[in-house]
């Protein structure tokens, strides 16, 4: 018998992934009903009963097995330092609501710690969310700093950025990236990088305790084609060189190895070593995730991971 199949299921997981499904995926109690394959009044006790149990308060409580289950093969298979699957939303949810309060708790581990630490991190979608997510906190000990650009380019702030976000419910102080994202020349991006200011921040990104990244897939829909980085033309000749992925706008391969291509010309920021011992965790949900999730764990670009439980399934299968 394969040791990785899944746990039977408990009562208390069935109440915890129906009060999920509730509460956090906002389905009606016939749709939760149809997604776990139970009558409408079984769904209706399970949902109370979650409350009845403590389960729910503004985060889910309960570790359901199974997600435990695929937080030790993720574990296993990369080597991984820290793992958190979220529980999945169901047909057509949106993977970020899922795994925000998990990256948000995760995060708020690191801004307890008494010691001072410097804590970088990447932009995105994802890591919004996890900043919005977050409880507000005193936490004057650290030092935040961005790993990437902050500057769009229109010359606007970046609409993902967060470290200004998180500044504000944390009180710490704070280090933007003050290039562009993407600049428009290798010459103009290596002028921005010989400034003073930007090689503090630069030093200081380099010298995190714990990062906190996105990942980005590539392709039309990709984050830096949406957002106006890169445009569609751009993305197809970095496709053709085999990019699959990127963390903190830094273009890879489907085995994790950073790309002469492209926008890595131009990129503002950090490019993070694989192999670093210090925790590098990747905030990151949804099938086009997939290649480019599993080629940064398996060059270590990251070293920890906080996904849900579908694209953590589809990670595992992908090797």
């Amino acid at each position: 018998m394969n040791q990785f199949n899944d746990p039977e299921p408990s009562q208390s997981d069935d109440a915890a992934r129906a009060a999920w499904l509730y509460y956090v995926a906002g389905m009606t109690q016939d749709q939760i009903a149809r997604e776990l394959g139970v009558s409408r009044q079984r769904a209706q006790r399970l949902v109370s009963r979650a409350m009845a149990e403590g389960l729910i308060h503004v985060r889910l409580e309960h570790r359901i097995a199974a997600c435990l289950d695929l937080e030790t093969r993720l574990t296993r298979r990369y080597g991984l330092t820290r793992c958190r699957v979220a529980p999945g939303m169901g047909q057509g949810g949106d993977p970020v609501a899922s795994i925000a309060p998990a990256a948000a708790a995760e995060l708020e581990r690191f801004l307890r710690m008494p010691e001072p630490l410097v804590i970088a991190l990447g932009t995105g979608r994802a890591l919004r969310g996890m900043v919005d997510a977050m409880e507000g906190m005193e936490a004057e000990q650290h030092r935040l700093v961005s790993m990437i650009g902050n500057i769009a380019p229109d010359g606007s702030a970046s609409f993902f950025d967060v470290i200004m976000r998180i500044a504000d419910k944390v009180r710490a102080p704070h280090y933007p990236m003050p290039v562009p994202v993407i600049s428009s020349t290798p010459e103009e991006n290596a002028a921005f990088h010989a400034l003073a200011p930007v090689r503090r921040v630069v030093d200081l990104a380099r010298s995190a305790d714990v990062i906190f990244v996105g990942v980005g897939q590539m392709g039309p829909r990709a984050p830096l084609v949406a957002d106006g980085f890169v445009t569609p033309e751009e993305m197809a000749v970095m496709q053709a060189a085999g990019a699959v992925g990127e963390v903190a706008g830094w273009i890879y391969d489907s085995e994790g190895r950073y790309l002469d291509v492209g926008t890595n010309w131009r990129v503002g920021g950090v490019r993070i070593t694989p192999g670093r011992t210090n925790p590098v965790i990747g905030v990151a949900a949804g099938g086009m995730k997939v290649p480019a999730i599993a080629a940064a764990l398996k060059s270590r670009i990251l070293n920890g991971l906080i996904t849900d439980e579908i694209t953590a399934r589809a990670v595992l299968a992908s090797d």
